[in-house]
């Protein structure tokens, strides 16, 4: 189920901005954000933006509140949240995002992972839903697929959805790990191939390394376990424990610790029965003569009759159990001291192997089971070791090999890569910039030095002018700069990136004329493989969009608001001209914008 804000409904937003701006069957797949709902963020009280694939231009006043758009992207990409952005007087900041996402894919599974779900839209695509919101009082919570869930993970579907390239935001390819990913996608598919062969000998050669090292640090150790676990076994099987023998000698024992005693109250109970050589009455005597007597007289009365059954029974009882009593004192040892010596020996030998290896006998005997698969493990040690060692020296020698390969193909790749970022920069008004992609490599002696992608390190570089040292990226260069560098980057290897949707926050800052046609040349070329947003304020990269959004600001005298439309038509050249000349209904204006509309529609 998928959680709304209460002051909005899916039936509150225009059919006709879904309709031409939404995404037709043959783009569902590319993914990108359809739609952006803001409200009380800044100064927007309330928007609705369409989006959908392409090219989307976002324009209006200065102050109007266009780099809300980009902060309302930041929140549902799990950017700190900051109280001062909710609007004054309300109670919150609220945004939703409505995305296209493919399915399955690892962001579905993400979100289900999470608690949430898409709504399957046909064709391999559903719709994700993402919320923020943001209290007064500083309190964030986000909402993925319907369902709570922490901002972190608006954070991982952000990196996995979005690139956001500003003046103030952190550059995608800030870390060296992520300008190596860059350039390895822009090598294409053949490198892919050769990382994948190194890594596979690389895992083996890592895990093989770990297993020595733990074997070789615990040979000593083991050794010791070895000869332990011999003599306990020699012990063990030396005295041959039986199964519950402790509990059957500790039966005899009793038993023998007492024959005397034993003799004499059996003894004693066989003469009471049956006196067979005195002539003192015994038991079976006296029942006997009982039996006689009812016997006797039982004709004259049937009741008598179990009487005397019950008797003749209890005669025959008493003879069985003298008997038995005979045979038990038969059984008896004469001299039971030496079988309770032995006995008594026998289970102090039993006590001795369960006090080293017991606590029960049990334990004891399963020791020689376990003990000789133990045996047979660390005796294997020794072969182990030479089998890893040779192991390791074969791939260690292996992983050298490939990893010099990858990085002549890494080396061949960056020349390529910053041929075609400088060349593009020459037509983004940067002629005297170029990029560098060094490809260095760490210590082929130190393991250490090797990772799963080689022992590549790279690091793209800028230099903004002849003579001047190249410098990384984010350094020595204005936000402009920066952002056309960027834009130039992603232009270059636009065709292998994953990511769907790329936003840019006054990338032609600092540039107009021909320099900004190009660059909104540029962000139409790279909306063929992604979708592209840009707040600008240059009618020369407006004309290339085909999705063209202001941002309008209004008072009542008391409160100043911002809104959002769809512009069409005469509003769409009436605004690139206030771009222009600062007057929407400037002729020369006027015309100047249908110049670059219809140049736009020419070029792209």
């Amino acid at each position: 189920m998928t959680e709304h804000h209460p002051n909005r409904s899916s039936a509150d937003r225009s059919s006709a901005d879904r309709s031409s701006a939404g995404p037709n069957r043959a783009d569902r797949n590319r993914g990108g954000i359809d739609e952006i709902s803001i409200r009380d963020l800044g100064v927007i009280a309330d928007a609705a933006l369409p989006l959908g694939p392409g090219f989307t231009a976002i324009t209006g006043e200065t102050g109007a509140g266009k780099t809300m758009v980009v902060s309302a992207l930041g929140l549902l990409l799990g950017e700190r949240a900051d109280t001062g952005a909710v609007r004054l007087g309300s109670p919150q900041a609220w945004v939703e995002g409505r995305w296209r996402v493919e399915e399955p894919g690892e962001v579905v599974e993400r979100v289900r992972d999470a608690g949430g779900d898409v709504d399957p839209l046909g064709d391999g695509a559903a719709e994700l839903v993402l919320s923020r919101s943001v209290s007064a009082e500083g309190r964030s919570r986000a909402v993925v697929g319907g369902r709570s869930a922490p901002v972190s993970v608006l954070t991982e579907l952000g990196e996995q959805l979005v690139v956001v390239h500003g003046q103030s935001d952190q550059l995608r390819l800030r870390s060296a790990v992520a300008q190596r990913e860059a350039l390895d996608r822009f090598a294409g598919p053949e490198l892919a191939a050769a990382i994948d062969a190194y890594a596979q000998v690389f895992h083996r050669w890592r895990d093989n390394a770990t297993e020595l090292d733990e074997l070789l640090a615990d040979r000593d150790r083991r050794a010791r376990e070895a000869d332990d676990l011999r003599v306990a076994m020699a012990e063990i099987e030396t005295v041959a424990p039986q199964p519950g023998e402790d509990e059957e000698l500790a039966e005899r024992a009793e038993r023998l610790t007492n024959l005397e005693e034993l003799r004499l109250a059996a003894s004693g109970a066989r003469e009471l029965l049956s006196a067979e050589e005195s002539e003192e009455p015994d038991v079976v005597g006296l029942l006997e003569a009982a039996r006689r007597q009812v016997e006797r007289v039982a004709p004259h009365d049937a009741e008598l009759a179990p009487t005397v059954e019950a008797v003749a029974n209890l005669s025959y009882l008493a003879s069985d159990i003298a008997a038995q009593l005979s045979t038990y004192l038969a059984a008896l040892d004469t001299d039971g001291s030496r079988e309770l010596e032995a006995v008594q020996e026998r289970r102090a030998e039993l006590s001795t192997l369960v006090r080293k290896y017991g606590p029960t006998l049990d334990d004891v005997i399963s020791t020689l089971e376990t003990g000789s698969l133990r045996l047979l493990e660390l005796d294997g040690d020794a072969d182990r070791i030479q089998e890893l060692t040779a192991e390791v020296e074969a791939d260690r020698a292996l992983v050298v090999e490939l990893a010099a390969d990858l990085s002549e193909r890494r080396r061949a790749a960056a020349e390529r890569l910053a041929a075609a970022v400088s060349e593009e920069l020459s037509a983004l008004a940067m002629p005297d910039a170029r990029v560098v992609v060094e490809v260095t490599q760490r210590d082929e002696a130190d393991p250490q030095s090797y990772t799963a992608s080689g022992r590549d390190q790279v690091a793209i570089l800028l230099r903004p002018h002849p003579g001047a040292e190249p410098r990384p990226l984010g350094k020595g260069a204005s936000g402009g700069e920066l952002s056309r560098v960027m834009l130039a980057i992603e232009v270059v290897i636009a065709a292998t990136d994953p990511v769907p949707t790329f936003i840019f926050d006054e990338v032609d800052a600092g540039v107009g004329g021909a320099s900004a046609i190009e660059i909104g040349r540029r962000l139409a070329r790279l909306a063929e493989s992604a979708q592209v947003i840009v707040v600008t304020h240059l009618a020369q990269v407006a004309a290339f969009a085909n999705n063209h959004l202001t941002v309008v600001k209004g008072s009542d005298g008391a409160v100043t608001a911002s809104s959002v439309r769809r512009l069409d038509g005469d509003e769409r050249i009436a605004e690139m001209a206030r771009l222009l000349s600062g007057l929407p209904d400037s002729e020369s204006g006027l015309a100047h914008a249908r110049e670059l509309v219809d140049m736009a529609a020419t070029a792209r």
